[in-house]
């Protein structure tokens, strides 16, 4: 099967990189990072070699959820800067080649937002109904979304007699997806920032967005669709992100009909959360399974790879045993964990430091079929503030030198201390080791922009001869790359047959050799613990020709 793209499907093999402006950099030393402050970074993004940066909510926001409770869809917080400012940035980002998706959260405002003040004068207020109102509480979920501050999804209004949704917190009210006048509005929204340069968007929460649409107005998947054609008219090369945590039999709808005509890209929730079961266990099979479960993606569509994001480490789909497996592997502390489903920590707190089991985990992710989905700070070893509540304590600022370099000032978010502290993990010094994670993710980086077959070839799981490897080939356009992963800590041999490819040099990608795959049986390749190989497959010179090149 040929699978030729274009930049028309430039997200295909993207590298998504989501950072929050707030936590990245203090461009003006008033201890909050800004865009200026991002803009004067542009270039250490471009040398990791990031083509897509995600950027987290930055809108003016009551700040009583790290800005996902907006005021104004129209705008920039002032503490980050001015329109001016996000102008700047992104002519500077697109110089660099980057494309720049931000946060669409438009399942709800904050109760400061204009619009709510406008609806909750009374009954007959001309806004009324852009939020769900009844006059009594309706049906509520099994569970509410943050268990440890609500208890419904329901709240009185005094001033109206009435209750409104709110599936997240009370001081977030949902808008009414079924009015036609609410959906209009968010197109103007997306066409505002597509004009000042956005490629797109990932959708927060997306199940939550389309819920509450009236049943007279159609099939709620018309929302994502109407959004999708609208994105799509004004560029063709947009695209929608999203943040869909269902099993695979629930989300394919989110892609649209197979047709691809609605969320462009999906986060695969499913192999990450069977990802870190297989890491706990040190065994393959848990993601073998995933990923042999996957559907595959509609031909214009695509999953997004991740095995951490901005918010708790989500582990909902996992059984209660399998749960608790990774909880005690990766974080026993009651302190660790949040909401009784998740972690709220970072990779090199979970992995108690060990460089090798983070250079292996970030290569298997780098080598999954999907784009690839980095948070800032992944690629130093940024760690967790415990110390900070709730999901907070991986929001923490970012790096970049022994003393922080994140803002001449006191930062207005605590650092990590300890071993994770500046003075250990800073992007200055690691820029000056070979051997640094830094360093890492930039090879893995350049390896997986040279190899497309990775992110949209036909995955095929290998059987490697041992539970702690998981060997995979990926297929694409007549070219063929390998994936070993050794998930244990003692070294092995894995053995893969790889059929159909006898005689052929396979070449190491992340260091120098070359292995040739005998006329018959496996090919025998040696792993440090936790080692990992990607292999080129390449045809070997038969020995007429070798002798021509001999003769000449």
């Amino acid at each position: 099967m040929r699978m030729t793209y274009t930049s028309d499907l430039w997200w295909k093999n993207a590298v998504v990189y989501c950072l929050d402006v707030e936590t990245f950099k203090d461009g003006d030393g008033d201890g909050i990072g800004d865009f200026r402050g991002l803009t004067q970074e542009i270039d250490y993004l471009a040398d990791l070699g990031v083509t897509c940066l995600w950027l987290m909510p930055f809108y003016p926001t009551a700040n009583r959820d790290d800005g996902y409770d907006v005021t104004d869809f129209y705008s920039v917080d002032p503490r980050l800067g001015t329109l001016g400012d996000f102008v700047e940035f992104m002519r500077t980002a697109h110089d660099r080649g980057m494309r720049v998706i931000a946060d669409l959260v438009v399942n709800h405002t904050s109760d400061w937002h204009p619009w709510f003040l406008e609806a909750r004068k009374g009954k007959d207020a001309p806004m009324r109904d852009w939020f769900v109102w009844k006059d009594e509480p309706g049906p509520e979920p099994e569970q509410v979304v943050f268990p440890d501050q609500e208890d419904s999804v329901w709240e009185r209004d005094d001033r109206s007699g009435q209750y409104y949704l709110h599936s997240f917190y009370k001081h977030q009210p949902d808008l009414n997806m079924g009015n036609p006048e609410v959906r209009d509005e968010i197109s103007r929204i997306l066409g505002f920032w597509m004009e000042l340069g956005l490629a797109g968007f990932r959708v927060d929460a997306v199940p939550f967005l389309i819920e509450n649409v009236s049943p007279q107005l159609g099939e709620p998947h018309e929302v994502l669709a109407g959004l999708r054609a609208f994105m799509t008219r004004r560029k063709g090369n947009s695209v929608l992100l999203g943040e869909v945590n269902l099993p695979y039999k629930e989300l394919v709808s989110y892609f649209g009909d197979g047709l691809g005509d609605e969320l462009t890209m999906c986060f695969d929730f499913t192999v990450m959360q069977r990802a870190w079961l297989a890491l706990a266990r040190r065994e393959a099979a848990p993601l073998v399974a995933a990923l042999r479960e996957r559907p595959d993606a509609p031909k214009d569509a695509q999953w997004a790879t991740f095995l951490r994001n901005h918010d708790e480490l989500t582990l909902d789909q996992l059984s209660d045993e399998e749960r608790q497996e990774v909880f005690r592997a990766f974080g026993p502390e009651e302190r660790m964990q949040i909401f009784g489903r998740g972690l709220r920590r970072r990779m090199p707190g979970m992995f108690d430091g060990d460089l090798r089991r983070m250079k292996l985990a970030y290569s298997l992710m780098f080598s999954l079929p999907g784009t690839p989905v980095i948070f800032y700070g992944e690629e130093i070893g940024l760690g967790e503030n415990l110390d900070v509540e709730g999901r907070m304590a991986v929001r923490t600022p970012m790096q970049w030198s022994k003393d922080g370099g994140f803002s001449p000032a006191e930062p207005v978010r605590p650092m990590p201390g300890g071993r994770f502290g500046p003075e250990h993990v800073n992007v200055e010094d690691q820029k000056r080791d070979t051997d640094s994670l830094l360093r890492w993710f930039q090879l893995l980086i350049e390896r997986y922009r040279e190899c497309p077959e990775l992110a949209w070839g036909e995955y095929e799981p290998l059987d490697a001869g041992h539970p702690a490897v998981h060997a995979h080939r990926s297929d694409a356009d007549g070219a063929t790359v390998v994936a070993v992963h050794n998930l244990g800590d003692e070294a092995v041999e894995a053995e893969v047959e790889l059929d159909g490819l006898a005689g052929s040099l396979l070449t190491d990608l992340l260091v120098d050799g070359t292995v040739e795959v005998p006329e018959s049986g496996p090919v025998r390749l040696p792993l440090d613990p936790y080692g990992t190989r990607w292999l080129r497959v390449s045809a070997r010179k038969k020995p007429a020709e070798d002798a021509s090149i001999k003769a000449h």
